[in-house]
């Protein structure tokens, strides 16, 4: 007998990282720690298009700064960075007030009725992020998340002939050498998408594979994309136009982002925008709270349906009850002659 793969009773938080759960870029760390000026580095990456084009080569922008990232490796500014060392450097990340305890507690919102617990509503958080993966995995929000998908590097790549080796010695030392993933601002639609069928819970789950609405382990409606701005309008599209929530925040000290969020809001690629704090009473809080509840309400409202329309009444004796017997003699009595006839 067919049945769906999930029960659908799963909210997710998805979350751009850079500027959304932190006031600027994750490898600042990396930069402070080999003395590498941050800002000299950003101005770098941002001329490779221009430049490397003038030269009549074709680089993809969202590939730029991991690159300029293994040239300072092999120019030696950053000589032996491996992943280990990015992974330290994560742990020196400072989030935003109210972080990383607005996890712990944005998955409480769904035990905060009866009838959500009842229908064993739960929350989830995933990162989706065009940084790096290695550094993510070290700061301090990583134990609170269910999945990230970030930038990754390979360290001491494998050589011409691996495939006959038994066994491959490395002796040389861990070094990034090469990059293995790349999430940009298009791909991240794509990891919205196994967030949505399952994929990154059932590998079996092919992200492209045909798959009906009601068969998906976390239906668009039950999602929230939270980032900061215009290069997330292909995420806030995909989550807001299949029926969930897109919501924007900003740096409370940059009126900059106070105006891009505003500008997101008029065109309608957002639903609301919020200052990134995310502490009790903010008002970032009280909404992404809100609507979450709201998801919960729909989702018991769904389900409860659902079983009143499957579930068949039980079958019932015929003998009839005292009430309905005497209706049915009051029925069958003669009509009394009325004076008005």
């Amino acid at each position: 007998m067919a049945s769906t793969l999930f029960t659908q009773n799963i909210i997710a938080c998805i979350w751009d990282f850079d500027k959304t759960l932190i006031p600027g870029y994750m490898q600042a760390p990396v930069f402070r720690r080999y003395g590498v000026d941050e800002a000299n580095f950003w101005a770098e990456t941002n001329k490779l298009v221009e430049t490397y084009r003038k030269r009549g080569y074709h680089l993809s922008p969202e590939i730029s700064y991991l690159n300029h990232l293994l040239t300072y490796v092999l120019a030696g500014p950053m000589r032996g960075l491996n992943n280990k060392i990015l992974q330290e450097c994560g742990a020196e990340i400072a989030f935003y007030p109210g972080l990383p305890h607005f996890f712990d507690r944005a998955k409480g919102f769904v035990r905060e009725k009866a009838e959500y617990v009842k229908h064993e509503i739960t929350l989830e958080h995933y990162i989706v992020s065009t940084g790096i993966a290695a550094m993510v995995r070290g700061s301090a929000i990583a134990e609170h998340v269910d999945g990230i998908w970030a930038c990754e590097f390979i360290e001491n790549p494998l050589q011409p002939g691996f495939l006959k080796q038994n066994e491959l010695s490395i002796s040389a030392e861990a070094e990034i050498a090469q990059i293995g993933l790349v999430i940009d601002n298009t791909t991240k639609t794509r990891a919205i998408f196994e967030i949505n069928k399952g994929t990154n819970k059932n590998p079996a789950i092919d992200v492209n594979a045909m798959m009906a609405a009601g068969d998906r382990r976390i239906p668009f409606q039950n999602m929230i994309y939270i980032a900061d701005g215009p290069s997330d309008v292909p995420s806030f599209s995909v989550v807001k136009g299949a029926g969930g929530r897109a919501f924007g925040v900003y740096n409370p000290d940059d009126p900059a982002e106070f105006a891009q969020n505003d500008r997101l809001r008029q065109t309608g690629r957002i639903d609301h925008y919020g200052p990134a704090d995310y502490t009790d009473t903010s008002n970032t809080t009280q909404w992404l709270r809100m609507h979450i509840h709201q998801m919960c309400d729909r989702i018991v409202a769904d389900r409860e349906a659902s079983v009143a329309l499957k579930a068949a009444r039980p079958p019932r004796h015929l003998t009839a009850t005292p009430e309905e017997e005497a209706a049915k003699l009051a029925a069958k009595a003669p009509k009394q002659a009325s004076f008005l006839e």
